[in-house]
């Protein structure tokens, strides 16, 4: 299968193989300008990425294929940058979920592969546990963190991921590009989109007025 990403600094637009050491280089050198610097967790990222785009059929993820992906993470570690990079999944696209699972996983799903009325098709990939210790068998000699960047980087997916078909609710209030209606909450007065409000005895009220003690912040005295 043949992939073609829109590069990142510019490069040539067109790629080779997908699964190839030069694709996968290039990936990397865009992963490691995106987030700062190169680490395990990224090539993992990366070829976790990799891999949903080519099961899905996905050429150019960030380019003609660029409406296709929903992304779901379930970890905010450096993978979730490295993902972003491949799949041009942005938080601010509204093309990346955030689910705090703590786990080395993501969820891909393909908007043209519809089950049925606000339901898709989805490919899970977690990452094995397992693979730490084979890294630590074919690179004894190195402390950990090169130890699964060299490893991570050859081995076969099989021995990095696990993999499940899914479906994902997603209703087109979540797509990306959605423009929704925008209200004012009836206490705080401050605006809401995308439906994150409850209905209060007459008007909305948002999710923080509404229950105050669940905020993620505390007003100080």
């Amino acid at each position: 299968m043949q992939i073609r990403v829109k590069p990142f600094p510019r490069k040539p637009a067109y790629y080779k193989a997908m699964t190839s050491s030069l694709v996968l280089d290039d990936l990397l050198q865009q992963a490691e300008i995106a987030h700062g610097h190169l680490c395990a967790g990224q090539i993992l990222g990366v070829r976790m990425a990799m891999l949903a785009c080519d099961r899905l059929g996905i050429e150019e993820p960030r380019g003609k294929d660029r409406k296709r992906l929903v992304t779901f993470i379930e970890i905010d570690r450096c993978a979730t940058d490295a993902i972003g990079v491949v799949t041009g999944c942005r938080l601010g696209k509204r093309a990346l979920k955030f689910r705090d699972w703590g786990k080395m996983a993501a969820t891909f799903v393909d908007l043209q592969l519809p089950l049925e009325q606000d339901l898709f098709k989805g490919l899970r990939i977690s990452a094995l546990e397992s693979s730490k210790e084979k890294a630590a068998e074919l690179y004894p000699h190195l402390e950990k963190n090169p130890q699964q960047m060299h490893a991570y980087r050859e081995m076969p997916d099989n021995l990095l991921f696990s993999e499940q078909w899914v479906e994902v609710p997603l209703p087109r209030s979540e797509f990306p590009g959605f423009k929704g209606a925008r209200v004012a909450c009836s206490v705080c007065g401050e605006g809401i989109n995308y439906d994150r409000f409850v209905d209060g005895e007459s008007d909305p009220v948002c999710l923080g007025c509404a229950n105050p003690a669940a905020r993620y912040y505390q007003p100080l005295p």
